[in-house]
């Protein structure tokens, strides 16, 4: 029986500058597959590369000579000595590595619970495996069940309801203070990556015209032409304030880049509407005395770190009902798993078409009601004999080391032609 192994390094285990050195592109992450496929032992392998982890699944059927054969093709491929990067290893097989695995595409193991991007990430990787022809019937089905299990995780727990990035934050205090963002006219100050993030979340809200500002008028022009809102020239500011609803500021300056005054003189053409600035700036960039002025909020970093702080912890309560899942989720492919053993699935086949058989028969008989004991038992007989010999060329096939190389495949095969796991 081929046992599943999984080996790496992540956020945990291992410090940014060790995973950097080992971080593969899609190319490299092919050519390590391609060359442990080769490797005796194992049998299929698929590598996942991200900032924040390297690991390597696979099936084997010895796993001391698969792992120091993972741990030296590293080696050589990286040019850096297994020494260097082995105490941050980690190995988990059987259950704990198909738990592992399922925590992983759940985001339950990832240095910002709940966040979204793993789960791509890792199915980038298994398309690549698929397209080189790395994976076969085991990783197949474990890693479509993975599919599921972080669906299930995303869809029946709140792991990724709450804010926990500081440009998502910013939205949802927004959301919170306005109720609906829909309609609301924004305006983003700077066009760095916290702009580019906010604009991502304002979409999803289906806000109104949204309008950038930026010391590099062409750099906020290609922002703003990538979701078709306008870009304006920091000087114009002022006037723009007149018609938002939200400004979110993200520049470098050093000095304020909107100021009490000038916010005190927009409001009476506002006729007093409301207005909301989120100040994600370092130094900030909105003065904080707009604040005292009526129907001005302003909030900086700091509130939205508390934002932030609460909503974690709401992720980490929803990560337990996560867990359940997952657990659940292992001791089904645990079942599957061991059913791929020969004995079970001939068992399992000569069940049901015994049961099949047995049921027919009987019905037949009840319909005849002039049959003997003798006439009765005969047919029974026969019966058996035909089910014994319909299931004897099957069970020698699955028996025999004919299909030694392909014989998860033939299992599997026949338990899904004679639907054998419901």
């Amino acid at each position: 029986m081929l046992d599943i192994v999984l080996l790496g390094l992540n956020h945990k285990t291992a410090p940014i500058e060790l995973r950097e050195l080992l971080s593969f592109s899609k190319e490299e992450a092919v050519a390590v597959m391609e060359g442990l496929q080769k490797c005796l032992d194992i049998n299929e392998v698929m590598l996942i590369s991200t900032c924040n982890r390297v690991e390597v699944l696979l099936t084997t059927s010895n796993t001391i000579n698969s792992v120091n054969s993972v741990k030296t093709h590293i080696s050589e491929f990286k040019k850096i000595p297994i020494s260097k990067f082995e105490d941050a290893f980690y190995t988990h097989d059987g259950k704990d590595a198909v738990r592992h695995i399922f925590r992983v595409a759940s985001s339950l193991d990832s240095m910002m619970v709940g966040e979204p991007q793993i789960l791509g990430q890792i199915k980038d990787a298994y398309l690549t495996t698929i397209l080189k022809k790395t994976s076969g019937v085991i990783l197949n089905r474990l890693l479509h069940k993975t599919f599921f299990v972080a669906k299930r995780v995303r869809s029946e727990t709140g792991i990724g309801d709450h804010a926990v990035s500081i440009s998502y934050a910013a939205i949802e205090l927004a959301r919170k203070i306005f109720g609906n963002l829909e309609g609301k006219k924004v305006l983003l100050v700077g066009a760095g990556e916290m702009a580019e993030l906010a604009v991502e979340h304002l979409i999803r809200n289906r806000t109104g015209e949204i309008f950038v500002a930026n010391r590099t008028f062409e750099r906020g022009v290609a922002l703003s032409n990538r979701f078709k809102g306008k870009a304006i020239r920091i000087e114009e500011i002022p006037d723009c304030l007149k018609v938002v609803d939200i400004i979110i500021s993200s520049t470098g300056s050093p000095n304020f880049v909107i100021v009490r005054d000038q916010v005190k003189g927009v409001m009476r053409s506002r006729r007093n509407r409301p207005i909301f600035f989120i100040d994600i700036a370092v130094p900030r960039d909105i003065d904080p005395d707009i604040n005292r002025l009526n129907n001005s909020y302003v909030y900086d970093i700091d509130d939205l770190k508390g934002v932030i702080e609460e909503n974690i912890k709401d992720r980490n309560k929803e990560s337990i009902k996560g867990e359940r899942i997952v657990d659940e989720a292992v001791i089904s492919f645990q079942h599957w798993y061991e059913s791929l053993e020969v004995v079970p699935t001939i068992v399992a086949l000569r069940n049901k078409i015994d049961t099949i058989a047995r049921t027919e028969v009987d019905k037949t008989l009840q319909s005849l009601n002039n049959l003997s004991d003798n006439d009765c038992q005969a047919i029974h007989r026969m019966t058996n004999s035909l089910i014994n010999k319909i299931l004897h060329d099957p069970t020698i096939f699955l028996k025999s080391d004919g299909c030694y190389g392909d014989r998860f495949a033939y299992i599997d095969l026949t338990r899904r032609l004679f639907n054998l796991d419901d």
